[in-house]
C-alpha cells in the first residue's frame, strides 16, 4: 500500500489545510516564501502517479479527502496540509480506467480526513462512488477469498439483492475484479519505534481481523527545524535499511499479531513492493 497516495500532485499555490495548527497558519502568511517550501517538502509522501503506483504493485490507497474552506462548489480534493490540484472526481476515474484494463486485480481505497465536509458534502461523495462505479458495488458481507470464485460471483451479480449493497465495498461486475472502500474512523492503535534519530509510526488499523500497518516516518516541529535542508523523502531514504529488515519480520494471517497490508511512503524507490508481496510466501 502506499501512505498519503495522493501527495504527489499538491498544489504549491494552495493554501494551508483548514485543520492544520493556528501556528502553522500564521507563519505561512507571515513568511509564505519560506515557510511554503518547506510544508511541501515534508507534506510530499509519494512521486508516482496513482496509476504509476497501481502498475508498480500497490492495491491499497491512502486518500485523505477534504473540501477547501471558503469553496462555494462541490470539488472535493486530497489534502496533506495543503490541498492537491486534482479532485476526487478525477481520480476515482482514473482508478476505474485502470481496472477495466485490470480485470482481475483486487484494489482497497482507505478513504479518511473528510476535512471541512458537511453532511451535505459527504453525501456528494457517496454519490460519486455510486455514480462512477455503480454495479461494481459489493454485498457488505463478503470475504476476499470469495472474490476468485466465479460462480459465486456470477450468481450473486445475476440473482443478489441489488438494494443490500454496502456503500464503501465495490464489486467489479462478471470479470472477478474487486474494489472496497473503507471509511476511516480513525479505531487504530499507535505504536512508537525509534528508528535512528527520528520516530516511526507503526500505525494498526484492526477491523474483523483485518490489519493495516503503516511505516511512515513521521517528523516532528524539532526534526525539521534541526534539519533545514531536510525533506521526508530525505528522511525516507535514509531510513530504508531498517524499514526493509522491519517487513522482512512481518507475517501475513488473521492473528492479531499478523499484518495484511503494510503501506509505505515513496513505495516506487526500492523494493518495497516486491518485499511485502513475498511476505504471502510465508502463508
Amino acid at each position: 500500500g502506499s501512505h498519503d497516495t495522493m501527495t504527489y500532485c499538491l498544489d504549491e499555490n494552495s493554501a494551508v489545510s483548514g485543520n492544520e495548527s493556528k501556528l502553522v497558519k500564521f507563519l505561512n502568511k507571515c513568511m509564505p516564501c519560506i515557510v511554503h517550501p518547506v510544508i511541501m517538502k515534508w507534506s510530499t509522501t509519494q512521486v508516482l502517479t496513482v496509476t504509476e503506483q497501481l502498475e508498480a504493485g500497490v492495491r491499497y490507497l491512502d486518500f485523505r479527502i477534504a473540501h477547501k474552506a471558503n469553496d462555494p462548489s462541490m470539488n472535493l480534493y486530497f489534502v496533506h496540509m495543503v490541498y492537491t490540484t486534482v479532485t476526487v472526481q478525477d481520480i476515482l476515474w482514473e482508478v476505474l480506467r485502470w481496472l477495466e484494463t485490470h480485470p482481475q486485480e483486487v484494489i482497497i481505497l482507505a478513504c479518511r480526513n473528510f476535512d471541512g465536509l458537511s453532511k451535505k458534502l459527504h453525501c456528494h461523495l457517496i454519490d460519486c462512488i455510486k455514480e462512477i462505479f455503480q454495479c461494481k458495488l459489493c454485498p457488505r458481507n463478503v470475504s476476499m477469498r470469495s472474490f476468485f470464485f466465479s460462480s459465486f460471483i456470477k450468481n450473486d451479480v445475476l440473482q443478489g439483492d441489488k438494494e443490500n449493497i454496502h456503500l464503501t465495498v465495490w464489486r467489479r461486475e462478471l470479470n472477478l475484479t474487486a474494489m472496497s472502500v473503507e471509511l476511516w474512523d480513525n479505531s487504530r492503535a499507535t505504536i512508537a519505534i525509534h528508528c535512528s534519530e527520528y520516530l516511526m509510526c507503526h500505525l494498526i488499523f484492526v477491523s474483523e481481523k483485518f490489519f493495516v500497518a503503516g511505516i511512515n516516518l513521521t517528523e516532528n516541529l524539532r526534526y525539521i527545524l534541526i534539519h533545514p535542508f531536510g525533506s521526508l523523502k530525505k528522511m525516507t531514504l535514509q531510513s530504508l535499511p531498517c524499514l526493509k529488515i522491519w517487513i522482512k519480520q512481518q507475517y501475513p494471517g488473521p492473528k492479531k499479531e499478523c499484518i495484511n497490508i503494510i503501506a509505505g511512503d515513496f513505495i516506487g524507490i526500492d523494493d518495497f513492493v516486491k518485499d511485502v508481496i513475498e511476505l504471502n510466501t510465508k502463508i
